[in-house]
């Protein structure tokens, strides 16, 4: 089944397309008005409403549907358990020259990071603050990737997620969306909560193992640091984004939104 090479990279970027596992992150993808070239089920896999829920809103739309056993189905997913539906959806990345921001807004850029996870999570992130981009400098993990994807919980499909290999072309449309370039080091720079976040950021984070390329340092406009008062080498990179942002977020809006459910 040529959707089962969909789980490796190359075979994604050569169709144009990715598997999606997971009804949440299918429901979340179908909200977000994407529509799947493919949606493969197996109705005797389905354990209460939530399979058949959203099989029937694939219906809906110009998906091609297809009912597999148990076994295709097994094969197909990523999970002990299969929910018993995946679907094939177009890649979403967006190219970078004609993206164009709102004034003021928060760019995570992030400079050839290797892991999938910290990617999805930090895209996670930025659809939390409402950024208006993550831009990857490649090369790069693919946040197609099966566990980025499951770390992004959906949230490759809310914002703009683009990528270049082109370091100029890069920091030209950052400086074209008026954005100062603020990276995060951990020996230099303004403390988190004493640095300027005025205006539009472009947050850039580094490489997990090598951080921010030389390359690339000559170009920022300012550092910023967390403080790291015991024996730590390093913050995840994905927790740093985070707090960052918060900080940039902070500084937008006064007080950070909530949309957290009643706890009681």
């Amino acid at each position: 089944m040529a959707a089962r090479a969909l789980a490796h990279r190359r075979h994604r970027h050569r169709e144009g397309a990715f598997l999606v596992d997971g009804l949440q992150l299918l429901h979340l993808g179908l909200a977000a008005g994407q529509v799947p070239n493919a949606v493969f089920f197996c109705p005797s896999l389905f354990a209460g409403p939530g399979a058949p829920a959203v099989l029937a809103r694939c219906q809906q739309t110009s998906a091609q549907l297809i009912e597999v056993s148990a076994a295709a189905m097994a094969s197909l997913s990523g999970r002990d358990a299969p929910p018993g539906v995946v679907a094939v959806f177009p890649l979403v990345d967006r190219p970078l020259a004609p993206l164009r921001l709102p004034p003021d807004s928060l760019v995570l850029v992030l400079d050839r990071l290797q892991n999938p996870g910290n990617l999805g999570t930090l895209i996670r992130t930025a659809d939390a603050l409402g950024a208006g981009a993550v831009v990857r400098l490649e090369p790069g993990a693919d946040p197609h990737d099966p566990v980025a994807m499951r770390a992004s919980m959906g949230s490759l499909f809310n914002l703009p997620v683009t990528a270049t290999p082109d370091l100029e072309q890069l920091v030209a449309w950052l400086r074209c969306q008026g954005l100062r370039l603020v990276a995060a080091d951990p020996y230099q720079g303004d403390l988190w909560h004493q640095a300027d976040w005025s205006g539009g950021v472009a947050l850039i984070l580094g490489n997990e193992a090598r951080g921010l390329s030389p390359e690339l340092r000559p170009q920022m406009d300012a550092w910023v640091r967390l403080p790291m008062r015991a024996s730590a080498e390093s913050l995840n990179v994905a927790v740093a984004g985070g707090v960052l942002g918060y900080a940039w977020l902070a500084a937008h809006t006064g007080v950070a939104r909530t949309t957290a459910p009643d706890a009681r």
